[in-house]
């Protein structure tokens, strides 16, 4: 434990702070009104009384997933040419702009026959929330991120903060929380920000 705790702190002081603001920020826009949120209300209103549990679950597939995605984007970068890399880059933050004002929708699984029981929702929202990242536009903003800044860990962190600062307060206060904010202005302010990085890493990166 005594060797591993500097090397933990030594990590934390070299992050790269503007990777993880940008990180954050970026996947909790988009993150509103997304899918995997919808699937956070779900949940909660089908479990009131595992709120920690469905958190817990949310965080944990959220790690995993974007841990993954961001190493998957940072190994692209190590046999592509840097100019390939900054066309892919480029579009690739432009289509997340674009692909933020679609809205999302999920289908009601509503044969679910799961007990009300902590470890049990814990599980299935691990289950649940992994499968539905894949493939979905914060996943692949992680990769489009892993991509452009070197310190992995740095967008695993800012993208898992910035689902959990979307999910969690949906999961605590259920569906009032999509009613009371305006989903098209975050979106549009989601896709204003991915448009604007994707144009000037096409110009000055």
């Amino acid at each position: 434990m005594g060797v591993e705790a500097p090397k933990l702190s030594s990590i934390i002081q070299r992050m790269d702070l503007s990777a993880l603001a940008l990180s954050t920020g970026v996947v909790a826009l988009a993150e509103m009104g997304d899918k995997t949120q919808l699937l956070s209300l779900m949940l909660a209103a089908r479990y009131p009384k595992q709120a920690l549990a469905i958190i817990g679950g949310i965080f944990i597939a959220t790690i995993a997933n974007h841990a993954c995605a961001a190493l998957l984007g940072h190994w692209l970068t190590t046999f592509m040419s840097p100019d390939l890399v900054k066309w892919i880059l480029g579009l690739s933050f432009l289509g997340i702009g674009l692909w933020l004002l679609v809205p999302d929708h999920i289908d009601d699984a509503g044969g679910s026959k799961v007990a009300d029981k902590a470890f049990q929702v814990f599980m299935l929202t691990v289950g649940l929330f992994f499968l539905a990242e894949m493939g979905d536009k914060t996943q692949i903003a992680t990769i489009a991120l892993g991509a452009k800044y070197p310190d992995v860990f740095a967008v695993t962190v800012g993208t898992t903060l910035g689902m959990m600062l979307a999910n969690a307060p949906a999961v605590w206060v259920g569906q009032k929380f999509t009613q009371r904010m305006p989903i098209k202005w975050v979106h549009a302010v989601a896709a204003v920000t991915f448009i604007a990085i994707g144009v000037a890493t096409l110009i000055w990166a």
